[in-house]
């Protein structure tokens, strides 16, 4: 049996999956960076798990995680997916997620990408951290804050610093796994 991050619930056999396959991975498509936004600004104040069970709600809803076309949403949309049980609904992340489309948008036509941007905060190499515990583990850093300011500043909305540090991990721009998980240098492999 392989051993794993201490945080995992291991009797959620879909969170397992998520763990072994996903969370972690460098990321370097923006599409999947943008997937990743969404569903971490629609976390804040609630658990990952919740998240992960309407990912596919939030997939429909969100047109695919099509940033062109959730930038486009507009006032009847927002009312249409406020009667959305397969998401969370709440009138301020969904708006979030349409307004940090068009920032998104905007962040690539500066410089690229989105992952140019990101990446750049981390001299497009993840930082490891040494996670024996699961007293090790962070809910930001002063990368999150500094990133979760400038996305402020460019005017995201429900990315704060612990919401940003949550991101970094899923995406693997921050490697979190445990010292002891079986994820952790498989994961340091797929880094470009």
């Amino acid at each position: 049996m392989c051993e794993r991050c201490p945080w995992l619930d291991v009797s959620k056999p879909d969170y397992v999956e998520y763990h072994d396959t996903e969370w972690g991975v460098p990321v370097y498509d923006d599409a999947t960076m943008f997937q990743f936004l969404v569903l971490e600004s629609a976390q804040a104040g609630l658990s990952w798990y919740t998240i992960l069970k309407k990912r596919q709600g939030y997939r429909h809803a969100f047109l695919d995680f099509d940033v062109r076309q959730v930038a486009s949403m507009n006032q009847k949309d927002v009312e249409r997916l406020m009667l959305d049980a397969s998401i969370v609904r709440n009138r301020l992340k969904i708006e979030a997620s349409i307004n940090n489309a068009k920032c998104f948008l905007q962040i690539q036509q500066e410089f690229g990408s989105f992952c140019s941007y990101i990446w750049a905060y981390v001299d497009h190499q993840p930082i490891v951290n040494s996670i024996d515990s699961i007293d090790d583990y962070v809910a930001n850093s002063p990368l999150s804050d500094a990133l979760a300011k400038d996305l402020k500043k460019r005017g995201f909305k429900f990315l704060g610093s612990t919401t940003v540090y949550s991101h970094l991990q899923a995406t693997g721009l921050v490697n979190d796994h445990a010292n002891s998980c079986f994820r952790k240098k498989e994961v340091q492999k797929l880094v470009r």
